[in-house]
């Protein structure tokens, strides 16, 4: 809009002049002005432009200035990267790792914000593809807090070591390969961040309860609430205030599923001005809890009977706590027979520590469970292996095993070597027990490729594929849905994030059907106005 003051500017303005009350008012005139100028008038008082400026100031400076940028998790599910601007103040939500294999080069790039300029890190839970790149937001000069809880605090700084330590070693491992191959890859073979960087980060945690907001800055609030994920995931409202104003901004994170074992289900939330929505399974919905225990049983039975091994690639936070949950009720109940199980991922043992520590996030089931002391991170058979040497020994024992080995999309880590010391039996299973994101090893044996390349070499599938959907902690399309019917009044602008293009758009279709609210699907680095 083009502003002009005073008649003057009218006839500069090539447009007819209208007359209000003997008044001289340009059809282009700011409205404020035009206004102002007509009280004036009915006053019988002289107006001057110093009038015009304080009332204009004032009102601009009343006006909430707060920009969303999708810098992650959108139109896929990792990398986790939203940054907020509100107030003069910058907070970056989740900082997380690419880990599709075509986005990857992202995990270079330099941030889209200085870190400088960063004033805090409002961090959901502590899966790699939320927490991965901190050790990188520090090191590239970030000065501020991350908040979130004491549980993610705890397993995000064990989870980043680990990380730095497998991006070290493959970095190594892949030069070397690089020198025998006699070739170049495409980025330079170092590490992205080092153990000392991961350390780096740390004191930078700064651990905060459910429910109990916490002041960021003058008129900008955080409170997180439980998003019943994985242990210490939260559900994270911004409330921002200005002028007697309120906007709130609800980011679910990885929203979690009702009636799952150890976690307790995701709070329920009333409100929220706008409102970030995960759709890592916006399109399907799961199997039901019993279908879960009754498949892994068969596969461990079948397996068993056939003489081979089963391999599971999973997750170490939260994942390969409820494999052991379901393998110890399944024990308990005599359903499958007492086979040796090797939980071989230091991270997952040294998270399945702080699980203990952190009993009070359990639900009622797994909380009577401890009590009787029949711990599902406790049974007979259980054994949790540390070192490498005690990981390749593993392939000498005689008989069926189960191996629980990290990660849980076959990027990287000990599961690798597991799986080419059986992915070619064909008495052997593999049990996928979560998400297998587009581009990693993972995705490439479920969806059926006959051939996959393992630490640079090529090997046939031959063992057995078993993808248990029923594993997953992300809610599926029927549970987001039920979780958004909570909602006492629609949110002004609702968007699908953490999904593949494909699920987050039929989320998206699906929620416009059933509610009638404005939902869309924001693509990577799309900045919006929040009014």
């Amino acid at each position: 809009m083009h502003w002009t003051f005073g008649e003057n500017k009218a006839k500069q303005s090539q447009l007819p002049p209208a007359r209000v009350r003997g008044l001289k008012v340009a059809y282009d005139m700011h409205p404020i002005r035009a206004v102002i100028e007509l009280l004036f008038d009915i006053a019988g008082m002289r107006l001057y432009d110093s009038h015009i400026k304080i009332v204009l100031v004032g009102t601009m400076r009343s006006i909430m200035q707060i920009k969303l940028s999708f810098l992650g998790a959108a139109q896929n599910v990792t990398g986790s990267q939203f940054l907020l601007q509100a107030n003069g103040k910058r907070l970056l939500v989740d900082c997380g790792l690419y880990q599709e294999r075509h986005l990857k080069a992202r995990n270079w790039e330099p941030f889209q914000v200085d870190p400088k300029d960063i004033d805090a890190v409002l961090l959901t839970h502590a899966h790699l593809d939320h927490c991965g790149l901190l050790p990188k937001l520090v090191k590239e000069g970030f000065k501020g807090k991350i908040y979130c809880t004491a549980a993610t605090s705890e397993i995000a700084q064990i989870i980043l070591l680990d990380s730095a330590k497998l991006q070290e070693e493959d970095a190594e491992f892949k030069r070397k390969r690089h020198e025998r191959e006699g070739r170049k890859g495409p980025y330079p073979v170092i590490p992205l961040y080092t153990i000392t960087d991961a350390e780096a980060c740390f004191p930078h945690f700064t651990p905060i309860e459910y429910e109990q907001s916490v002041k960021l800055d003058e008129g900008i609030e955080a409170t997180f609430y439980d998003a019943g994920h994985v242990l210490g995931s939260s559900i994270i409202k911004v409330k921002i205030n200005k002028n007697g104003q309120q906007r709130s901004i609800l980011f679910t994170g990885d929203m979690g599923r009702p009636d799952r074992p150890i976690v307790r289900d995701p709070t329920s939330c009333e409100e929220a001005d706008y409102l970030l929505i995960e759709s890592t399974y916006g399109d399907r919905v799961h199997q039901k809890r019993k279908d879960t225990k009754e498949e892994i049983a068969e596969v461990i039975n079948s397996t068993k009977k056939a003489g081979g091994n089963i391999i599971v690639p999973s997750f170490a936070l939260e994942r390969s706590q409820e494999v052991l949950y379901y393998i110890n009720e399944l024990l308990l109940e005599d359903a499958i027979p007492h086979i040796m199980v090797f939980l071989d991922s230091p991270m997952a043992s040294r998270i399945t520590k702080v699980f203990k520590r952190h009993s009070e996030l359990f639900d009622k089931e797994t909380s009577a469970l401890i009590r009787k002391h029949e711990s599902p991170f406790d049974f007979s058979g259980l054994k949790m292996v540390e070192s490498t040497r005690e990981s390749k020994a593993i392939n000498h024992i005689k008989g069926t095993i189960m191996v629980i080995a990290g990660s849980g999309m076959c990027t990287g880590g000990r599961v690798k070597h597991h799986l080419v010391q059986n992915i070619t039996r064909p008495q052997c299973s593999i049990m996928f027990v979560g998400y297998q994101a587009e581009g990693t090893l993972g995705r490439q044996i479920v969806s059926g490729q006959e051939k996959v390349r393992i630490l640079g070499q090529e090997y046939p599938v031959k063992a057995r594929v078993v993808q248990v959907n029923g594993f997953s902690a992300h809610a599926d399309k029927d549970e987001l849905l039920h979780w958004l019917m909570g909602f006492k009044k629609p949110p002004k602008r609702l968007f699908i994030v953490h999904g593949e293009p494909q699920s987050a758009q039929h989320f998206a279709e699906l929620v416009g059907q059933e509610t009638g609210w404005k939902a869309s699907v924001p693509a990577y680095q799309d900045e919006i106005t929040l009014d």
